[in-house]
Formats: structure tokens, sequence, C-alpha cells
């Protein structure tokens, strides 16, 4: 996959309705999606505040950043002083109350744990701005029983980014049953501001993308798992047979098997549908430390 291109200079810099101030955005959780959405966010003229609650993992994070933004200049597409710029636009607050003073938007990008993630903004709701834009990146979990945890639910909805963000295009914007309509229209203006095309889906779980890729990675799996072919060749069958850029096994380890077991496993409970019941294989897998592209193993070798 390419790097994205654009790198926008401090005068480029989102206003936000505050007056002369860029933007802020407050991204809660630095681990592979968290610190993505913080690279979005700072390459396109935001301010940044980027925590997580593990000693030194937001520290982490903008080290990967570093990197990535590195390989950007390295291949041509940004310099090194465009690069220095977006860095210099994250900070690294010390605790989540500093984060979210006075953001714009607030993501959260904490671990598939809804029980967590309503904890969060239960806190978000109390600390945040009351305009803030509360998000969460849930891929699979209801936003509307997330929402209710908040003070106000009504500025709350999901801002689904894909893996890698700064790469991948698409922005799943999905509305809770609360979710007011000028919050959904400020977040197509997000969209644009960001580089992102946008699809709009209603709080469904999986919504449309973690429900259509997970029935497809699923049945791939089933297919592996009988022996009709090996995992190369049903990439291969849907990148060259129907043009997908990435055959499902291999997306399956690039955002890392215990990710979609447990998103294949809400999709069954909440759907009450025996077709995300995840196969054999898939559990194997995950029980012997094979995630994916994280651990360098999963149905193939990284």
């Amino acid at each position: 996959m390419e790097e994205p291109v654009q790198i926008l200079t401090p005068r480029d810099s989102r206003r936000g309705e505050a007056g002369d101030r860029p933007s802020v955005a407050a991204v809660i959780g630095s681990g592979a999606m968290g610190h993505g959405i913080a690279q979005v966010f700072a390459t396109a003229g935001w301010t940044v505040r980027l925590v997580d609650a593990r000693p030194g993992a937001a520290a982490a994070g903008l080290a990967r950043i570093g990197e990535s933004l590195a390989a950007v200049v390295a291949k041509g597409k940004a310099s090194a002083v465009d690069r220095a710029a977006a860095l210099g636009r994250i900070e690294l607050p010390g605790d989540l109350r500093e984060a979210v003073e006075r953001a714009d938007w607030v993501i959260e990008a904490i671990p598939e744990d809804l029980e967590a993630k309503r904890e969060l903004f239960h806190r978000l709701g109390e600390e945040a701005a009351p305009e803030a834009v509360l998000a969460t990146n849930t891929s699979s979990l209801s936003v509307t029983k997330i929402a209710a945890a908040a003070r106000r639910p009504e500025r709350v909805l999901g801002l689904h980014f894909f893996n890698p963000p700064p790469v991948m295009k698409l922005l799943e914007i999905v509305r809770a049953a609360g979710t007011a309509p000028e919050v959904v229209e400020r977040a197509r203006v997000l969209a644009r501001q960001l580089g992102k095309t946008a699809i709009v889906v209603k709080d469904s779980p999986g919504f449309a993308t973690s429900r259509l890729g997970v029935a497809l990675g699923l049945e791939a799996m089933r297919m592996l798992e009988e022996g009709v072919a090996g995992a190369e060749d049903i990439d291969r069958a849907m990148e060259l047979g129907y043009g997908h850029a990435m055959g499902p096994l291999r997306v399956s380890d690039l955002v890392g098997l215990d990710v979609r077991l447990a998103i294949a496993e809400t999709l069954r409970r909440e759907l009450e549908d025996d077709r995300f019941e995840p196969p054999e294989i898939l559990r194997e897998k995950v029980r012997a430390g094979k995630l994916g592209k994280k651990t360098g193993e999963g149905f193939h070798r990284w």
C-alpha cells in the first residue's frame, strides 16, 4: 500500500470555531489504530493530543508516527520539514482531563471492550467541552450503548477508521440512535478535511464494513479449513478475480486475528446468526498466539 502523500504545513492548519486557534483533536489510545488516527489529524494540520492509560504507550505511539512519516519522506512524498511540522503538532498530555480540555473532537481508540468504552465515555461526558463531538472508533460494538454512558449522547457517534488509518481512504460514520443530525454533518465535513471518503450508516452490529468483511473472511477460513485451496490461492482469487486490493485472509492478518475473532463473536451473538460462528482454524490461531502481522504469522508469514 502507498503511504499518504499530503502533509500540510502550519499555515494550512484547520481553524476551529473558537477563533484563530487550530482545531484540536484528542485521541484516546495510542495502539495500532490510535497512533494512526493521530497521524491522520496531524498531517491534516490539526493540533493533536495523544493520551494512553498505559505508561509509556503514548510516547511509543509518537515514535511509531515518526517512523511512518520518515517512510513518507524516504519515498519523496513529503519533506523532512513537513515531517517535523506534523510531529510538532502532536502533544502528549499527562492525563485525560488535560487531553480533552477545549478539544473540538475526541476520538476513542481503546480495545474493543464495551464496558471499558462506556466507562470512558462517562468520563468524557463529564470532562470534555460541551460543544465537543465524542467519537468511538469501534468496528463492531453498539455506538448507541456507548453513547448512552455520556452526558450528551446526541453529540456521540462512531468514526470507524481503517487500518492503517494514514493510508486507507474510507471513513465509516456511524449514526447512533440519538446522534444529532448536525453532528453527522460535522463528521462529513471532518472526513473531507482529513482527505477521507465518508459513508454514513446506522448503528447496527458490524455496521456495513465489518459485517461484510468478516463474512468474507470467515468463509475464506472455512475454505482453507476444508482444503479447498491454500491461503495464497484463496487470496489471489479475490485479488485478481474480483479486483480486491488484498485477499480476505491477508486482510484478517492485518486486522489481527484476535480482533477478527472478537468481532465475529460479537456479530454471532448480536445477530443470532450462525454465519458468523468463528471457524475452529481461527480459534486455533489465536490460542497459538499467531495473530497475524503484529506477531509475524497468521494465515500468512509477515
